[in-house]
């Protein structure tokens, strides 16, 4: 790494662009609670909405950076909580997909998996296990060498040395002499340093669902250049699977996948997870034991969702060699229509070449040809049209209010909202029309919902609140509105 890819990485990674949120204060506190303190993976959107709206009820006035979210003043909790998840999703802490049920789930990006796994790390810790880390140091570097050794004497002697270990330790338990185990500061330390693994393993999952992804929009993107053959695209595709799984995090997660599905290793996993628990209960050592309980459903989850994108990518292989089935049913169809172009041709023609000739008479059938009806027709029943009543207008007074409608300068009833505004920051219609109470009726009151539309920046509809509204000085006749909230 160089200079300069420190500098891009810090203007353009997503992880660090969360870090520079307004909200991050309390939006990455409330994601890590939601998905990672009740071990959440997938989050329904409903469910989502409700808890992001039941943390924005407890927030503190300014608290929220609106702009950022592009909140408009007054809206309430739930309409707040669909446009930070929004925006969530566009600064990529969220990804949404649809499940086959067709309920929009969400769950945390590979970049917000980082930043978690980050700032965990900087949490000061009390016992640092360096024992257990380099002791995972020397098992690592010994199998290195020891499955790399292509000399076959000396991986032979490797061998007999390790045998001539384990021959040694049954012997001194023969003899009754206790094995050496560990302590509970050693367990602490490898409980600590297996939890952590677990995390990180999970946020590699995410990054390698992301590759695949990365096909599957490379795919899309070859398959809308016209240039492009179909099987060039095809091609393409299974070349970037290929890829994928020939490289080094593909053959990594494919062992580890397999290993994990297979009977022996569910098996032996669970004896080893129900030993780990009672050694943990025994000896009295903390432990989210939920955590070592579940934590293999968790990886087959997380894992399930690479081989979902791995499906999604063979169903966008099937579409665009179907494509060519639709291609041929195309042709098919110009082909049939060329020939009835040919037949209304010849409709004008007295003498046209072609035909067959048959010796024989044929029966002809016909199934929808209408049978002769000996019975009369009936006749058609006489229409009866009504009289004309006599043209009379009971109220022309009224009729004529009606008729008359009265003209509503907007401008006018925009200068007295700005009137009341100048000495409050909102306020509600109601509040507008008991200072200037409307000359027009119920006209002018609908006059001011038109700035709805045109203003939607400064005026809002609170919920489902109402208020009622006079429509005369004498407040003897009153309408039933929305609640109308102007702001400055």
């Amino acid at each position: 790494m160089h200079s300069e890819d420190i500098a891009y990485i810090l203007n353009t990674h997503p992880a660090l662009q969360m870090l520079r949120l307004q909200n991050a204060r309390w939006v990455l506190p409330m994601l890590y609670k939601v998905f990672k303190e009740d071990n959440r993976f997938l989050v329904e959107e409903r469910v989502l909405i409700q808890l992001v709206a039941e943390t924005l009820a407890s927030h503190t006035e300014g608290t929220e950076d609106l702009e950022e979210a592009n909140i408009l003043f007054g809206e309430n909790e739930e309409a707040r909580s669909r446009k930070y998840i929004l925006n969530w999703v566009q600064k990529r802490l969220l990804q949404d997909f649809t499940d086959a049920e067709g309920v929009i789930q969400y769950q945390l990006s590979a970049y917000t998996e980082r930043v978690f796994q980050w700032l965990t790390g900087l949490q000061h810790r009390h016992h640092v296990g360096t024992e257990s880390r380099f002791k995972l140091l020397f098992n690592s570097l010994q199998d290195i060498v020891e499955h790399t050794e292509d000399d076959a004497r000396k991986r032979l002697q490797m061998l007999k040395d390790k045998r001539a270990e384990i021959d040694k330790e049954i012997k001194a338990i023969e003899l009754g002499i206790a094995p050496d185990s560990y302590n509970n500061a050693q367990v602490q330390e490898r409980l600590e340093l297996f939890t952590r693994l677990c995390y990180e393993l999970i946020g590699d999952f995410r990054e390698v669902e992301d590759n695949f992804k990365q096909i599957h929009r490379s795919i899309v993107e070859h398959h809308t250049r016209t240039e492009q053959h179909k099987g060039a695209i095809v091609g393409y595709a299974f070349e970037a699977y290929d890829a994928l799984r020939n490289s080094s995090q593909g053959k990594s997660f494919y062992a580890f996948w397999d290993f994990l599905i297979s009977r022996e290793g569910q098996s032996a996993w669970k004896e080893m997870t129900e030993q780990l628990l009672a050694l943990v209960q025994e000896r009295g050592i903390s432990a989210d034991e939920a955590f070592i309980r579940d934590v293999k459903s968790m990886l087959l989850q997380q894992g399930r969702t690479v081989y979902d994108a791995n499906d999604k990518m063979a169903e966008k292989l099937s579409r665009i060699i179907a494509e060519k089935e639709i291609a041929r049913h195309r042709r098919l169809r110009r082909q049939i229509s060329a020939i009835k172009e040919m037949a209304l041709d010849l409709m004008d023609v007295q003498e046209v070449p072609c035909g067959i000739t048959i010796e024989e008479g044929v029966e002809i059938k016909m199934v929808m040809d209408r049978k002769l009806q000996m019975a009369p027709r009936k006749a058609p029943a006489a229409v009866i049209q009504p009289v004309a009543a006599t043209e009379q207008i009971a109220d022309p007074e009224r009729l004529s209010r009606a008729l008359t409608m009265p003209f509503i300068d907007k401008k006018k009833l925009w200068d007295k909202v700005e009137q009341v505004l100048q000495k409050q920051k909102a306020a509600s219609l109601k509040e507008i029309l008991e200072l200037d109470p409307p000359e027009h009726g119920l006209a002018e009151v609908v006059g001011y919902f038109r700035f709805l539309r045109e203003k939607p920046s400064k005026v809002s509809v609170v919920g489902t609140a109402t208020e009622l509204i006079p429509l005369n000085a004498d407040q003897t006749r009153f309408v039933e509105v929305p609640y109308l909230l102007f702001n400055a």
